[in-house]
């Protein structure tokens, strides 16, 4: 649970930032678990976690042979394990950067975010070490790493719109249904959002009282859109699973039937698919 002084400062941050507060603190509750720093010697440092797959992928052959040697270094994820305690992690990191720092600094999942100092280039960071320093300098520079990794993501509407599934998909993978990620997220956004100095959503209110389908949505519904869209001239495979193929054909469809271009599918975006498709010797015909 975030406390006071962290749901504060978020505020501040979300609102600077043109994002609704309690959905930024939903993201950062998740995704931290409640805890924004960790004292290490003394110091309140940032949460971490190290990934001995990365460390693997980035080394030359001759350190790697020495990180694999020193446990800090494997081929395949999740076989370097992490101390449950952040001051053991950090230790860990250290003796990975005695071996190559700017290499160990990249395997490494930075602050409430989570994410990887190796992104630092996509993320506009002059280097690992500017981005570093942004995850050392409190909450705010923690906050600024993951904003920079919504928006360049193409999460920002999804945060904005509050699809959490898709926000879920885009942020921690197709797999994020295992942990029930999306459902965690609502979960702690209406915790937040029914917080004092933030609007209470009203316990009458439907969300989806007509058939919406967007990035992230699953299941047999997500399939016949997929059937529709086939039907239209577009490859795909019905399969369930509203992914970006799925949302790029969607796209493609809305833009040559004069809809509006969101990638979401609405009450107008399902008449439009209902409607005949023109046989192609029609088609060519009348051209």
């Amino acid at each position: 649970m975030l406390d006071t002084e962290t749901r504060d400062e978020l505020a501040r941050i979300a609102k600077a930032a043109g994002h609704d507060p309690a959905a930024l603190m939903a993201v950062v509750a998740v995704e931290s678990g409640g805890r924004v720093f960790t004292d290490v010697d003394g110091k309140a440092e940032p949460l971490i976690r190290f990934e001995g797959h990365y460390f693997y992928r980035l080394l030359g052959r001759q350190k790697r042979n020495r990180a694999v040697a020193a446990g800090l270094a494997h081929y395949k994820a999740g076989k370097v394990r992490n101390p449950r305690g952040q001051s053991a992690r950090w230790k860990l990191l250290k003796r990975a950067c005695s071996i190559d720092r700017d290499a160990a600094l990249q395997s490494t999942s930075w602050g409430v975010g989570q994410v990887m100092g190796a992104h630092w280039r996509w993320l506009d960071y002059a280097s690992v070490d500017a981005f570093v320093c942004d995850a050392r300098r409190g909450l705010e520079g923690q906050v600024e790493i993951m904003l920079r990794f919504i928006e360049k993501a193409g999460l920002a509407d999804e945060l904005h719109n509050r699809n959490w599934r898709g926000f879920a998909r885009g942020y921690n993978g197709p797999a994020y249904g295992r942990h029930g990620y999306d459902r965690k997220l609502e979960k702690a956004f209406d915790h937040h959002r029914a917080a004092p100095g933030n609007a209470v959503r009203s316990e009458g209110a439907k969300r989806h009282e007509v058939l919406v389908l967007r990035f992230g949505d699953r299941g047999e519904l997500v399939k016949a859109l997929q059937r529709q869209l086939k039907r239209h001239g577009f490859a795909l495979v019905a399969d369930g699973d509203f992914g970006p193929l799925t949302c790029a054909a969607l796209e493609a469809f809305q833009m040559q039937n004069g809809l509006v271009i969101d990638g979401i599918a609405g009450p107008k975006t399902f008449i439009a698919l209902e409607r005949p498709v023109a046989p192609r010797d029609a088609v060519s015909d009348a051209a």
